[in-house]
């Protein structure tokens, strides 16, 4: 039998750089596939789709942060805050990528067999759902300078 498994999938496309609004900086995708240690399973068209989703959902929750800054003279996202935006505005794409990654792969068969096993998996899937979702509201807190509090109603 010539068949061989491989457990990471080969990049089957070059990524590109996913544009942007001019005030926040474009998006690598290479650089995004290789933070999010994403391997050929996700092809180049899914990660542009989602790096461009994570980019419309920051990029609106930074509108009012955007015009405050460009109405102080502040003309890209660098140059804002302490100088540290820049990284804190990618560690909120990423976190969004991920979460968008790990919820469209959840439907792959990788439950494990047995007696609650399958149950096990899908809690562990979706609590590092809402670690991904965590880090992204932490990380547009932190662009924000807003304070990092997570609330749920019982």
């Amino acid at each position: 039998m010539s068949f061989i498994a491989t457990a990471n999938p080969p990049i089957a496309a070059d990524d590109a750089q996913v544009e942007n609004d001019p005030w926040f900086p474009a998006i690598d995708a290479k650089r995004a596939r290789d933070v999010c240690r994403l391997d050929g399973t996700v092809t180049a068209p899914r990660l542009a789709s989602a790096i461009e989703a994570a980019i419309d959902t920051v990029n609106a929750e930074l509108r009012d942060y955007q015009a405050a800054q460009q109405h102080a003279g502040i003309t890209k996202l660098q140059d804002a805050g302490d100088g540290r935006q820049l990284g804190r505005y990618l560690r909120a794409i990423y976190a969004h990528v991920l979460a968008d990654m790990a919820e469209a792969y959840r439907d792959m068969d990788t439950t494990p067999s047995g007696e609650g096993k399958s149950e096990r998996v899908r809690e562990r899937l979706e609590a590092r759902i809402d670690e991904h979702r965590r880090a992204l509201r932490w990380a547009i807190a932190d662009i924000k300078g807003q304070r990092r509090t997570t609330v749920e109603l019982i």
